[in-house]
């Protein structure tokens, strides 16, 4: 192995409810994820995704209900599909003061956020985690949430990257542009604790957002949060292009993932970036233990537990169609959707029964089963044949499959230089990028007062 070899960044992929991705697994005798409510189920899991040097918990979240299979929600009450619930910000303190280094990559839904609250609240945890924040950026896709926030439908799919891209403009000018460096001398002789002629009120007003004032966080370590995007559709690649640091995407195959990773890098230099401003994360499970026999074993076991018809109620949702209409193997058509484009246009002409056997295990991320060496052979080739930087790991088993992964795969990725050995110091970006604010390339970096006057270096 070439001691260059780019080593793997990990998240672990959770959700503060019980159902996450591989539905029906709660039943499991050694699931914990009915204790979700629980504040010692996530301090437990921060402290053992640390132990196991996880570069962050990356926590889902959405708003609304899944409501569109058998068009209403007795399925995913039943089997808890992502309801209940709860806010995933709420838990961050309470991690982060239990740990040094995790990171935590929060998502957020910018369609029903005010950005002036919103970029306090990420300001406010970056100072309690010393940096440790990231925000996944998404506009939503369910009916049932725009309806529940007195909307009569969901914007359409363009309109929200739109607002999107202002809701960042006005975030941007709150965090970079209304403080500037050194606005917080602290002087006690002086009896000055903050400079007025260094704190700037920000002037927008534009198309969806009419924003005078100034920021009421002092600057974090990080100003602003490390900037996470999932989106694969045209508009979605152009829009991480231009904001985001690190996406979130998925491809069947490594040929497939490789297509998406070179579009989301020309995207940013086309956005005035360089390709690798971004860092790409794909979401894999895993099942792995001692031997492939035993691996093979679990797996059987695991697809006993799982539900793939709330799998495939989930998945419903995702397309906005109700796919309980359609005989098992009457082909699907998916047609013009407001809900996520790219899924749409990748399962139109699947049948029923072809989706209920990819959800096997409940959901219909890329699965490895295997030995530890087998496990690490094809994460591997997932970074060299796609060219991705990382993975978001999901929870089959909570916590067992987080704990099996770091006593099981972590020391055969270190053994082979793949993974590190421990942590560097610093902030969430300072981790993945070497620097703590963003790069002077990144659109925000035009807020900045002065000409960019606290900007570090290019990088």
């Amino acid at each position: 192995m070439s001691q260059h070899a780019k080593q793997i960044l990990l998240n672990a992929f959770n959700m503060n409810c019980v159902g996450h991705i591989h539905h029906g697994m709660w039943t499991h005798p050694q699931d914990r994820s009915t204790d979700f409510n629980q504040l010692n189920y996530w301090l437990d899991l921060a402290r053992t995704l640390e132990k196991g040097l996880f570069d962050g918990l990356f926590i889902a979240d959405i708003l609304g209900v899944y409501d569109v299979y058998q068009q209403g929600i007795a399925l995913t009450a039943s089997e808890s599909i992502q309801l209940p619930v709860n806010d995933p910000l709420m838990l961050v303190s309470a991690m982060a003061s239990v740990t040094d280094h995790l990171g935590f990559s929060l998502t957020a839904n910018l369609s029903y956020e005010s950005p002036y609250p919103f970029a306090r609240r990420f300001s406010t945890l970056d100072h309690l985690t010393s940096g440790r924040v990231g925000w996944n950026i998404v506009t939503g896709y369910l009916d049932s949430a725009a309806r529940a926030m007195g909307q009569t439908q969901l914007l359409s799919h363009d309109s929200r990257y739109e607002r999107a891209d202002e809701f960042l403009d006005v975030s941007y000018q709150l965090w970079e542009g209304s403080w500037e460096e050194g606005a917080v001398p602290a002087n006690r002789e002086q009896r000055r604790y903050a400079d007025a002629s260094k704190i700037h009120p920000i002037h927008h007003h534009g198309k969806f957002y009419q924003v005078e004032g100034y920021h009421l966080s002092s600057p974090s370590p990080q100003r602003t949060p490390l900037l996470f995007q999932a989106g694969s559709s045209a508009r979605g690649v152009r829009f991480a292009g231009r904001h985001a640091e690190c996406s979130f995407v998925n491809g069947s195959t490594p040929q497939a993932m490789r297509s998406q990773v070179e579009k989301l890098r020309m995207a940013a230099r086309e956005a005035g970036r360089q390709p690798e401003d971004i860092k790409v994360f794909m979401g894999i499970s895993v099942i792995v233990a001692p031997t492939e026999k035993e691996a093979q074993e679990k797996h059987r076991e695991y697809l006993s537990y799982a539900s793939p018809e709330a799998g495939i109620a989930h998945f419903s949702s995702s397309v906005g169609i109700d796919l309980a209409q359609f005989g098992l193997d009457e082909p699907i058509r998916t047609g013009d959707t407001r809900a996520i484009e790219s899924v749409s246009k990748a399962y139109d002409g699947w049948t029923r029964r072809q989706l209920l056997e990819q959800h096997a295990l409940g959901g219909r991320y890329a699965l490895i089963v295997g030995s530890p060496s087998q496990v690490a052979d094809q994460m591997i080739h997932w970074m060299d044949e796609a060219g991705i930087d990382g993975f978001n790991l999901t929870r089959i088993v909570n916590p067992q499959s987080y704990i099996d992964f770091i006593n099981l795969v972590v020391p055969e990725l270190q053994q082979r230089g793949r993974y590190k050995t421990g942590y560097q110091s610093g902030s969430l970006r300072k981790k993945l990028f070497g620097h703590d604010r963003l790069s002077s390339r990144h659109p925000a970096a035009r807020w900045r007062p002065g000409g960019c006057a606290y900007a570090e270096n290019d990088y």
